[in-house]
């Protein structure tokens, strides 16, 4: 059932479906402005992005747009995605809405977009209605956010779908080895508890992979490597002794921590699974 305020706005919601700009795009990022929907605001602009990251600028807003996400290929893993936006401070003007079928829900008001903060939704609950908010002034309003799409394993972080405290199964180790956006060992320097997060400044003694460069290094004839990793702030953590495995996922240039057993149990799980031929990758332990 639809809440009175958008009830309210269903009739325009209607009004805006009269006519429909077409607009595909095989790039990532689009860049538009609403100034070419001067003299015909009912018309609602279609923008097909298939990326699995990429953003969306929008300068000047009125009338609205639908903003399709959607991944490069076709596959039966892709009703799994999730979508995650993050909205840039100076981002006004405009109401986020998901729309599914022509059912409108908020996701993102205008006054929360200059918070940044990440929502994210699962890609089958439909696209994203942007609709311009009414403003004497449009010259200086801007929507723009970054988007990714995140499948399921790759899930880390408070602002996903699923940010679970609990230590991953023998299973998800070995998995998250294989295919998470780094995969370092090391050991934990200090832990920061910071207003919606913690972040954990690491120092690595092996870089088995990394994305984006999340571990500097340390220079030339030093072999090793520093950074910032991410965990929800309810986790808890804390700093220990010893060295750890630590794997995650790299959301719009932050790294957030996934599995991270201590380094010897994974070494007994890895030659454990090694022994009995069930381990997904292979991993240098020597």
């Amino acid at each position: 059932m639809l809440t009175p305020m958008l009830a309210s706005l269903l009739p325009l919601f209607l009004l805006f479906r009269i006519s429909f700009c077409q607009y595909s795009s095989d790039q990532c990022s689009w860049k538009g402005s609403g100034l070419t929907h001067e003299g015909h605001t009912r018309d609602v602009e279609q923008v097909y992005l298939r990326c699995s990251q990429g953003s969306l600028e929008w300068l000047y807003p009125t009338g609205a747009i639908i903003v399709n996400l959607r991944p490069n290929m076709v596959s039966p893993a892709a009703a799994r995605l999730s979508v995650c936006i993050k909205p840039s401070a100076e981002s006004s003007g405009t109401n986020i809405y998901l729309d599914r079928n022509g059912k409108l829900r908020l996701l993102l008001p205008e006054q929360d977009q200059a918070q940044g903060k990440v929502h994210c939704f699962g890609i089958q609950e439909g696209a994203l209605f942007i609709e311009a908010v009414p403003h004497m002034d449009i010259s200086r309003r801007i929507t723009a956010f970054q988007y990714e799409l995140v499948s399921d394993r790759h899930k880390a972080g408070p602002h996903l779908l699923v940010a679970s405290c609990q230590p991953c199964s023998d299973t998800e180790v070995l998995l998250a080895v294989c295919t998470s956006d780094f995969v370092a060992r090391g050991s934990i320097r200090k832990v920061d508890q910071e207003e919606e997060h913690s972040s954990v400044t690491v120092e690595i003694s092996r870089l088995y992979r990394q994305k984006t460069q999340v571990f500097v290094s340390g220079g030339v004839r030093v072999r090793s490597w520093t950074g910032c990793i991410k965990m929800p702030l309810q986790c808890g953590v804390r700093s220990g002794e010893g060295e750890f495995l630590f794997t995650g996922a790299v959301r719009f240039g932050e790294a957030w921590m996934g599995c991270a057993p201590r380094y010897k149990d994974f070494l007994r799980l890895y030659h454990e699974a090694q022994q009995q031929g069930t381990n997904p990758c292979h991993v240098d332990t020597n």
